[in-house]
């Protein structure tokens, strides 16, 4: 089982999106939480267009405070209809992103247990650097992956986050590139140069597709041949280049983090670290 960390460096690449676009066509089990301390949950208002109304990630403050944070948890979730995820959405204002901090440490230990168990866990952390960020939540998964587009500015600013990621890998916790719109104008080969990160996998450009996830847009209808056919919104949608790249995104992180998994176990501390550098 695994624990990615999915953030930004700057301006909105599509984290949120991104995240649940991967979570709602997750082989298996799989629990999303957002955790963006922007303090507005981009959940409830994009994808469920301000349908729900659900506290989320705050009531875990409680529960934490009541001692039940893992009991907790799963309780609160939201079940992604069709899919095999699960959803804790998160604040909704900067003044409940404020109580928050205090939460990511221990909520920290619980996803950890949760993803060595039984189940994977997603998680939307939002932009980096940001007061009251939930680096813990960062520091305890397997693999955080910094969202980029592959244009000129966004490369720029995320290029020291890049660089700050990479020195804080370790073995069992590693940084990796996630691209959204290859080609627009970079290649994966140029960006992975430039910000000196390794790339895991793209993300097809398709705003029409991406909506469904970050708007709450409804399923396009089939075009092509596949209209004349007679084809429907679902099977279109699972066949387009979009949710094609989706896919084959999902699968690299999890092999990735399957191959850190068997090195970390083969893996022997260097003389001299065996008990704390003694």
């Amino acid at each position: 089982m695994v624990m990615i960390t999915f953030a930004s460096a700057s301006g909105a690449p599509g984290v949120t999106s991104t995240a649940l676009a991967l979570a709602s066509s997750w082989p298996r089990r799989v629990l999303l939480v957002e955790a963006d301390p922007s303090g507005s949950s981009a959940l409830l208002a994009g994808f469920w267009r301000g349908s729900r109304d659900h506290t989320g990630v705050v009531d875990l403050v409680k529960a934490h405070r009541a001692g039940v944070l893992a009991e907790a948890l799963l309780q609160m979730a939201i079940p992604l209809e069709g899919t095999q995820a699960s959803v804790i959405v998160g604040s909704r204002s900067h003044e409940q992103a404020a109580g928050l901090v205090r939460l990511w440490e221990p909520l920290a230990g619980v996803l950890r247990d949760l993803a060595a168990r039984d189940q994977d866990v997603i998680i939307d952390a939002g932009r980096l650097g940001l007061e009251r960020a939930p680096v813990p939540l960062r520091e305890h998964s397997d693999l955080t992956v910094l969202v980029v587009r592959t244009r000129l500015v966004t490369l720029a600013a995320a290029r020291s986050w890049a660089l700050t990621l990479k020195e804080e890998s370790l073995p069992g916790r590693e940084s990796r590139l996630l691209l959204v719109g290859p080609g627009r104008p970079y290649t994966a080969a140029e960006v992975g140069r430039a910000l000196g990160l390794a790339v895991v996998g793209s993300i097809a450009w398709d705003p029409l597709r991406a909506a469904v996830f970050s708007e709450g847009d409804p399923l396009p209808p089939p075009r092509g041949l596949r209209k004349l056919l007679g084809g429907d919104a679902a099977a279109a949608f699972a066949a387009s280049k979009y949710q094609r790249s989706v896919n084959a995104a999902g699968e690299a992180m999890r092999d990735l983090v399957a191959r850190f998994e068997k090195e970390r176990g083969q893996w022997v501390a260097p003389r001299g670290e065996e008990v704390g550098g003694l």
